[in-house]
């Protein structure tokens, strides 16, 4: 194979964007600035979307495509978290990087403003991905101030790894060593506004979770995040009901360990003992709702 076939600024290249998962999330405070402070531990399910990168002689521009896509579909100009990512990156480009054009093609496989990270992780997928393709050759730290200026959830989807995550989402430490366990994933369809649901809670902080250094099994950890909450999970029930219809429809699935909310919503998730018990309780339940999107399986 020639030198010419490996250079990353002339192949077709890709990178997942899984969803982000909270497990729990804490508001444990307000600063002065309105940003509210957040203690959470945030994992990634094996659902995502994909970007991929063909480059040409065109200005770079995003195409959307999945079975979400449409619904971004007045959405893929500048103001497109992905676009912001790549002027980002773009802006911090050395002398050295081959900053190219062509098209973005997001493959959009998870719901819109579903309070799973979708668009943070395609943002954070489109700097790991145009670093590559570009030979950019940018540094992680550098990525990660980049990543703070996209959004809240984009840092800590700039890894897509298990991680907790404290202040606004710039702060990130280790996660527990989680044990095997399974997942599922339910969407009702309906959008929902992070503003709205802040505006709808009671006010009340929550404190800072005590976190071991590791879970040796699922129950051990599911019995810890039931002492703990989502504090915009109630909130959201107010501003949209179908949240509870949700997560009692995932509580009452065989073998299921905990249902709640990721984020500010409107996807709930269950855990459960195995892979392979979380796949079929998706089946079935994608069954019984054959509106809902619903997804199970590991987390990555």
């Amino acid at each position: 194979m020639t030198s010419a076939t490996m250079d990353p600024t002339t192949q077709t290249l890709t990178e997942a964007a899984p969803a982000k998962i909270n497990l729990y999330l804490h508001v444990t405070g307000k600063r002065a600035d309105g940003y509210h402070l957040l203690d959470s531990l945030v994992v990634f399910a094996g659902a995502g979307d994909r970007l991929r990168y063909e480059p040409g002689p065109e200005a770079l521009h995003l195409v959307l495509a999945g079975r979400f896509g449409a619904a971004l579909s007045d959405a893929a100009g500048p103001d497109n978290l992905v676009m912001k990512a790549a002027a980002a990156l773009e802006a911090v480009c050395g002398p050295d990087a081959q900053v190219r054009g062509g098209r973005l093609v997001l493959e959009k496989d998870l719901p819109v403003a579903s309070g799973i990270g979708g668009g943070s992780a395609d943002a954070a997928a489109a700097l790991r991905l145009l670093n590559r393709a570009w030979n950019a050759q940018v540094d992680h730290a550098t990525l990660l101030r980049l990543a703070e200026k996209l959004g809240a959830d984009v840092p800590v989807c700039l890894a897509s790894q298990s991680a907790r995550m404290e202040g606004i989402g710039e702060e990130l430490s280790a996660a527990p060593v989680l044990p095997e366990c399974g997942m599922v994933l339910v969407n009702c369809g309906q959008a929902v506004s992070t503003p709205d649901v802040f505006r709808k809670r009671d006010g009340a902080f929550l404190p800072r979770a005590a976190l071991p250094a590791r879970w040796t099994d699922a129950a051990s950890m599911v019995a810890d995040l039931t002492r703990l909450d989502n504090s915009l999970e109630a909130p959201a029930c107010v501003v949209c009901p179908p949240v509870k219809t949700v997560l009692s429809a995932i509580e009452a699935l065989p073998e299921c360990l905990l249902s709640r909310m990721s984020g500010s919503g409107a996807t709930c998730f269950g855990l459960f003992l195995s892979v392979q018990s979380a796949q079929a309780a998706a089946a079935r339940l994608a069954q019984a709702e054959p509106g809902w999107w619903v997804w199970g399986g590991g987390l990555v």
